[in-house]
């Protein structure tokens, strides 16, 4: 049995399986539970504090259903009316008493209905919701590892796919199961309070349908699943082929990828034609179940009325509880695999939600308001692995406004040094401290607001030029976004764009690599934390470009303590030290000149770049 975990939204407490990042099956909305019971219970728990609510809309349902089922006993009983009075004289008062009964009974049904509909669109909404923002408050609680070993469109099905699925079943599946059973056991009840030779005719009629349903739909299953999965898989392809249609072209690999869309294509055809023609008979076998029990019902109706055993109204009766009967079964099957569905989703979401967290800093008393910039690794020790460590005991001191550089080859951990010393990851052993405090006694919060950070990879978000420069900064004037503009030479190009600063960057808006790269610097400007982060933030930038950057930083860097990862060794020949890093350890460190006086490790990097260009 896997481990559980304890997990609470508010009031509500559940225990869900906890699996390590990236372990486990991966479901879709439409694959099985591994535990349909146990993640049945983790839903009815998450939604202990509408189960009320839930009890009272099943309540309605279930009673909306008993007074349709009474509808047809009355209209046996108006016709028994109808067929008695037809040689002495029709007894109206009784006709319009029952009749007003009939009208009264079947519009309480379509309130109850109704009610019911309106309770649980409501509580379903308010379900998915909760749990969205649940698992967006998770997000910001989890650790960078389970990121690292999860791909994001994996977390994105579980917020959008498994909840709309959980939503699903709770809007349509669990009324639905109720209302069918009540009709199924009602219409049984009824039909054999009514008489019983009329109603094992008319069920025998309908098993024989039923069973003829079920291969069908055993049968065509199997395609639905192949559907969905060639549909993934053709809108994967083509998502690859639509991102990637540069390189595509530049290999002349058309002919490839048109190829494979093809091929998926007619997959999809075959399948989706398969299962649709399957699930299209469904319609027709249904009516034809209703139509055999309306004869079977007439048949056998007229028998016995000719036997006298029962009267016309009693067939009348019959032909609306077959009707009533054919339905909840096909009800009830459609119900039980939307639950699984939904079980199946919820189990996903609840796995998500029982990940371990980061440690909680709420006892932490530990402040820098600010910083002078002083930092110390001290024998530092970490693995993203515990078993396989990858700095093994990285020592460095940066003094208050120097220009720190990290060099070295690739995997070396130049990065992974910046992610501990802003704390997304832990240091399995060995203390970072920031102005003699170590950075482990700061909540993380803290620590991010003392630096800025321009990494390789930018980030903008769909808004204004203004909103992805300021972002989350507060009391930001337009001066100080023309400043930083006009310092990373950015201002005179925002002026040409059609509606300058206030221009939405959107997928209609053309940017190049090194203009987006402009964009993120400019915004660790606005942010002026005492502490600079640059991760390769020049690297997609031109040289005439990387002039003007390198200037604005120079002028950035002043009085701040400035770490920079560069594999372009040039735009760091000004550091004040220089750690050069190979395998998880610091094994030169200097200015450049006192480096390549030694000639070491870092005069062969140095050269060979120069090599490498010529």
């Amino acid at each position: 049995m896997p481990e559980q975990k304890e997990y609470r939204v508010g009031e509500t407490k559940f225990n869900a399986p906890r699996r390590g990042p990236g372990h486990g099956p991966r479901m879709g909305g439409g694959e099985k539970a591994k535990d349909f019971g146990k993640a049945i219970q983790d839903l009815v728990q998450y939604s202990k504090r509408y189960l009320v609510f839930i009890a009272i809309a099943l309540i309605l349902a279930a009673a909306g259903t008993i007074l349709n089922l009474i509808g047809p006993s009355k209209l046996s009983d108006m016709t028994k009316i109808i067929t008695d009075g037809l040689m002495t004289g029709i007894d109206l008062n009784a006709f319009i008493r029952i009749a007003v009964t009939l009208a009264v009974l079947y519009g309480l049904g379509a309130l109850f209905t109704f009610v019911q509909g309106w309770i649980m669109t409501t509580i379903t909404q308010r379900i998915e919701k909760g749990m969205r923002e649940d698992i967006s408050h998770k997000i910001n609680r989890m650790p960078l590892k389970y990121f690292d070993s999860t791909t994001t469109g994996d977390v994105l099905s579980r917020v959008t796919n498994d909840v709309d699925t959980v939503g699903q079943a709770y809007r349509q599946s669990v009324s639905t199961l109720v209302t069918a059973v009540t009709m199924f056991f009602g219409c049984i009840l009824m039909m054999f309070r009514t008489n019983w030779i009329m109603a094992v005719s008319g069920m025998l009629s309908s098993v024989l349908g039923f069973v003829l349903m079920t291969v069908i739909v055993s049968r065509s299953q199997k395609f639905f699943v192949r559907q969905q999965n060639q549909l993934g898989a053709l809108n994967g392809h083509i998502e690859e082929t639509y991102a990637g249609h540069t390189v595509v072209k530049a290999y002349n690999g058309e002919g490839a990828a048109q190829s494979t869309f093809l091929e998926l294509n007619n997959g999809l055809y075959d399948s989706a034609w398969k299962s649709q023609f399957l699930s299209g008979m469904m319609g027709p076998l249904m009516g034809f179940i209703g139509n055999f029990g309306y004869v079977v019902v007439c048949v056998v109706g007229a028998v016995l009325t000719l036997s006298g055993v029962i009267g016309f109204e009693v067939i009348v009766a019959f032909m609306i509880y077959i009707r009533l009967f054919t339905n909840p079964l096909s009800q009830i099957a459609q119900a039980a695999t939307n639950l699984q569905s939904a079980a199946a989703a919820g189990e996903r979401v609840f796995a998500f939600l029982s990940e371990p967290e980061m440690s909680d800093e709420s006892g932490k008393t530990a402040q820098l308001a600010t910083a002078k910039g002083n930092v110390v690794f001290d024998h530092v020790r970490f693995g993203y692995d515990p078993e396989k460590v990858i700095i093994h005991d990285f020592s460095a001191e940066a003094k208050a406004g120097q220009k720190i550089a990290i060099v070295g080859p690739t995997g070396a951990g130049k990065t992974t040094m910046v992610n501990l010393l802003m704390r997304f990851y832990e240091t399995n052993s060995g203390t970072i401290r920031i102005d003699g405090v170590p950075v482990d006694e700061l909540t993380r919060t803290n620590v991010h607001a003392l630096f800025c950070m321009v990494l390789q990879d930018t980030w903008l978000f769909e808004g204004t030029v203004r909103e992805n420069i300021v972002y989350a900064k507060q009391g930001v004037s337009d001066a100080d976004v023309v400043r930083a503009c006009k310092a990373v030479g950015l201002h005179s190009f925002i002026k040409t764009l059609p509606h300058g600063y206030d221009t939405v960057l959107d997928d209609n808006t053309n940017l190049s690599a090194g203009q987006r790269q402009l964009v993120t610097i400019a915004r660790a400007m606005i942010e002026n934390a005492p502490m600079l982060i640059l991760d390769e933030a020049t690297s997609s930038v031109d040289t005439r470009t990387e002039m003007v950057i390198q200037k604005a930083m120079d002028t950035l860097m002043q009085g701040r303590t400035s770490f920079v990862i560069a594999h372009r060794l040039s735009t760091i020949r000004n550091a004040d030290l220089i750690l050069v890093m190979k395998d998880g350890d610091v094994i030169e460190s200097g200015t450049h000149e006192t480096l390549m006086a030694e000639n070491g490790f870092y005069a062969e990097l140095y050269n060979s770049q120069f090599e490498t260009a010529a």
